[in-house]
């Protein structure tokens, strides 16, 4: 072959060489350089308090994954916004109604210095009544706070829930008997049902759910049934009652953070409407589901499950 017909084959083979090369580099600014600038540009202009559309996805790659990890990114970081926003709103809200009921009986017992000592002895009273009840909300916060930080950092450990249950049941048999109110307890757990948990959290799950049901059954003579049973690879515990329930638009808000039924009767039993939420949270670091339902017995049902150990 003559040297002219070699560089004339070479020609071709170097042009296409080149058109390759010059189709992966568009490929690579388009798809992959074009992107991450858009990515990049985003993050400097970042902002939850004027949330900017999502970005498209455009690709269903590496890239478009990416995309969609971002928007989420961003959707939790405003919840994360605006619960914490809730949150002081309801704080500055449950805490300003009895500090208002404080500086007006102060003010009337300072106006009013010729009062009767009864009167000023039933103002004293108040004053002593609603400032428990601030400690209490401020109390019940700083618990919910510090209890997130011990979910972020808890070790669970093997626990037979044949053991979980039992331990429950007799605890809460004694402490509900004090209150006039029976407890019925059964379970088809085996002895070798185990769950992975924290057990100190889990059991304050149960204290928060009877401690609800107490407060909230509303009768004097209050039936709470505690149930545990298998099903496909989780433990689910119920606690019902025979009270007055809540209705079943509520039911799906009462895990949310400040959510009260009765805003009025929430007054006069104390608490921040934390109590639920708190223990969806704690179920949920353990992997599984809590919600509410209307009992058979008449009252409320709270079930919620925990992954076996496997």
């Amino acid at each position: 072959m003559s040297l002219d017909s070699g560089g004339k084959l070479l020609k071709p083979i170097v042009a296409l060489a080149c058109f390759i090369f010059l189709i992966q580099i568009l490929y690579i600014h388009v798809n992959i350089e074009k992107p991450i600038q858009i990515l990049n540009r985003r993050l400097e202009e970042l902002n939850i308090v004027h949330p900017m559309p999502p970005l498209e996805l455009r690709n269903q790659d590496e890239i478009g994954e990416l995309y969609q990890h971002f928007n989420k990114m961003e959707e939790r970081l405003r919840l994360a916004r605006k619960e914490q926003t809730d949150m002081i709103a309801a704080m500055a809200h449950d805490l300003n109604t009895p500090l208002t009921s404080i500086l007006g009986f102060a003010e009337l017992l300072a106006s009013h210095p010729d009062l009767a000592e009864t009167e000023k002895q039933e103002y004293y009273e108040l004053i002593q009544k609603k400032s428990k009840h601030m400690a209490q909300l401020i109390n019940d916060f700083k618990r919910f706070t510090k209890e997130k930080l011990e979910l972020e950092s808890m070790i669970t450990k093997p626990t037979l829930a044949t053991k979980l249950f039992a331990d429950i049941a007799q605890e809460y048999e004694h402490e509900l008997a004090e209150r006039n109110c029976a407890l019925t307890c059964r379970h088809a757990f085996t002895d070798t049902t185990q769950l992975l948990v924290y057990e100190p959290m889990i059991r304050r799950v149960f204290g928060n759910l009877f401690s609800n049901t107490v407060r909230y059954g509303g009768k004097k003579e209050l039936h709470v049934y505690l149930t545990g049973y298998l099903q496909g690879q989780s433990a689910y515990f119920q606690i019902e009652d025979n009270g007055f329930g809540v209705p079943d638009k509520d039911l799906s808000s009462l895990f949310l953070k400040f959510f009260t039924v009765d805003p009025s009767r929430q007054m006069q039993t104390g608490g921040l409407g934390l109590g639920l939420a708190s223990c969806k949270s704690i179920i949920e670091y353990h992997g599984g589901e809590i919600e509410a339902f209307p009992s058979p017995y008449g009252g409320l049902g709270i079930r919620f499950s925990l992954p076996l150990l496997t």
